[in-house]
């Protein structure tokens, strides 16, 4: 029977409750337990899938295919713990079950109500598989006193009364704010979160303080003492140089012995932590670093791209180089000549998005990347407008591009060397898709299998010839124009079991250019790097040698 921690969050947002719920959940691991690690979001859409970039960073997506919170690819970055469909709710999926049920008769006429039927749903979705790990993690989105949240911690609430004495415990995530003027740390905001939070019948454990230093002895001792918590209970959470040096430093403030304190489990045992102190060895000691440009859309909210992100610097990390990431607009590309500004970089990666915005500046990153050797990963659309380039400027399809632009614009202006994709196979079923489908969750979606071509590059860098990757779109490049792209020197390296969806592409005679439609990035861990990620850099690290 799995033992229950809650973390919620108070004061202001992105404290980061994911992180130290991961952070945890590693260190937890390190002590030999298995967990498990989910996210219950109050916001009301079904899922993230059909929002902007720019209102909730980049949507993480599970073997499984749900669309999911970025959190949980911190989940899974930090624990190695594949995240599934069931690892993820919001409040848009718990109405939704429960109005079908209502509409099904389930209810068998009765009033359906926030309490019970509503709170009953969530802890129904926390108890699922709840015999299978030690431990589950259960971060609740946003902030104590949001209004949309109250149902979740009224769950929660119930949920802890339902379990056994001990078996439950509550950690709140906090901001202490220095304020310069009268150089002190300030305590009031979270005695004021932890008493909203008392005021619906849940009791913080374990207070775990965001600040930018050290939490003094006395602002410490007060915390306890308003806040009703032990001392060593209260968690400095202070601001790090990087994210992997997380599990090392809330070991030291003693949060993973605080939790189990808190269950009363002792003797506990001793953590082995010889692999996050490995991480940390290869983040803060390079030797040497490489730049790469990131040519997307979505670059003022960097989020919008985070597991790419981590997953170069895991690249960075197996090949012992600091990687310095840098955002390029693709959209000033449809104004300027791209060469000035891409020539300083030692590799490009251009990843995926949504429309035609900024693509035709995608499509000249390809091209210079193309000319000049210059290592090119691209993803998703980054594949599709690496093929889009090589239709215009070297099989000679002048006005190649993709029927995603012109569903957008409502006219016919391209030959779609990338078509909506009508039909494809998930396990032994046809799925079959219309351009008048409804927009969430109709994508292909989740893992599938690829088969590469035998003595292709990307062959030699997995060093196997059938792979399974996530995948994330609705539009594929059109293999009727496969023999055409082919006979100029393009080869379609990877394609799925069937032959019919091209997966992989890339140029021979070039030294690094690789587009795959899936996002090898959702795979990719600190200490388990993507393959892709990790010859990527290797070879972004090459070419700083040749300049």
């Amino acid at each position: 029977m799995a033992r229950f921690i809650f973390i919620t969050g108070g004061v202001v947002s992105s404290l980061g409750k994911g992180l130290a719920s991961a952070a945890l959940g590693a260190l937890l691991q390190a002590r030999g337990y298995s967990v498990r690690l989910r996210k219950l979001d109050p916001y009301l859409n079904v899922d993230p899938g059909t929002m902007s970039p720019f209102e909730h960073g980049e949507v993480f997506v599970t073997d499984d295919g749900a669309e999911t919170d970025l959190d949980l690819g911190h989940y899974e970055r930090f624990t190695g713990v594949p995240a599934t469909r069931t690892d993820s709710i919001s409040s848009g999926r718990v109405y939704t079950n429960v109005l079908e049920k209502e509409r099904r008769g389930d209810y068998l006429g009765k009033t359906i109500q926030v309490i019970p039927h509503v709170t009953n749903e969530i802890k129904d979705f926390i108890s699922i598989g709840e015999d299978d790990v030690d431990f589950m993690l259960c971060e609740i989105g946003g902030t104590v006193g949001d209004i949309e949240g109250l149902p979740f911690f009224e769950a929660i609430r119930q949920f802890a009364n339902d379990k056994a004495r001990g078996q439950c415990v509550f950690m709140h995530l906090t901001l202490l704010p220095f304020i310069k003027a009268s150089g002190e740390l300030k305590t009031k905001p979270t005695q004021h979160s932890v008493k909203e939070l008392r005021s619906i019948g849940l009791a913080p454990d374990i207070l775990v303080c965001r600040s930018e230093g050290p939490i003094p002895k006395k602002e410490r001792e007060k915390l306890a003492l308003f806040c009703n918590v032990r001392p060593d209970s209260v968690i400095a959470a202070q601001d790090l140089k990087s994210i992997y040096e997380a599990p090392l430093a809330y070991h030291r403030e003693g949060m993973d012995q605080a939790v189990l304190d808190a269950f009363g489990i002792a003797p506990a045992p001793k953590p082995n932590l010889t692999k996050w102190e490995d991480v940390a060895d290869r983040v803060f000691n390079p030797e040497g670093e490489v730049t790469v440009a990131i040519v997307g859309k979505y670059i003022q909210l960097e989020d919008a791209y985070k597991s790419i992100a981590e997953a170069l610097t895991h690249g960075g990390m197996a090949n012992r180089v600091k990687v310095n990431i840098e955002w390029v607009d693709a959209e000033m590309f449809e104004r300027e000549d791209a060469a000035p500004h891409l020539a300083k970089y030692n590799a490009i990666l251009v990843p995926g998005g949504f429309g035609e915005r900024g693509t035709e500046g995608k499509i000249k990153a390809a091209q210079f990347a193309r000319e000049n050797n210059v290592p090119y990963l691209g993803i998703c659309l980054g594949m599709q407008v690496a093929v889009i380039e090589a239709a215009r400027n070297v099989a000679g399809v002048a006005k190649a591009g993709s029927e995603e632009f012109d569903h957008e614009a409502g006219e016919k202006r391209f030959e779609p060397v990338v078509y909506h994709l009508k039909e494809w196979v998930q396990g032994n079923e046809k799925v079959n898709r219309k351009v008048t489908d409804a927009k969430g969750g109709t994508m292909r979606l989740g893992a599938y299998d690829a088969v590469l071509t035998e003595g292709s590059l990307v062959e030699k860098i997995y060093g196997k010839q059938t792979i399974d990757e996530r995948h994330r779109h609705r539009y594929e490049v059109d293999t009727a124009y496969r023999e055409q792209l082919e006979k100029v020197g393009m080869r379609f390296s990877g394609m799925s079991p069937d032959g019919k969806l091209p997966e992989i592409v890339e140029w021979p005679n070039h030294p690094w250019f690789i587009g795959v439609q899936f996002h090898p990035e959702l795979k990719s861990k600190p200490f388990d790097p993507h393959p892709l990620f990790k010859d990527f850099v290797r070879a972004a690290k090459e070419a700083s040698r040749l300049v």
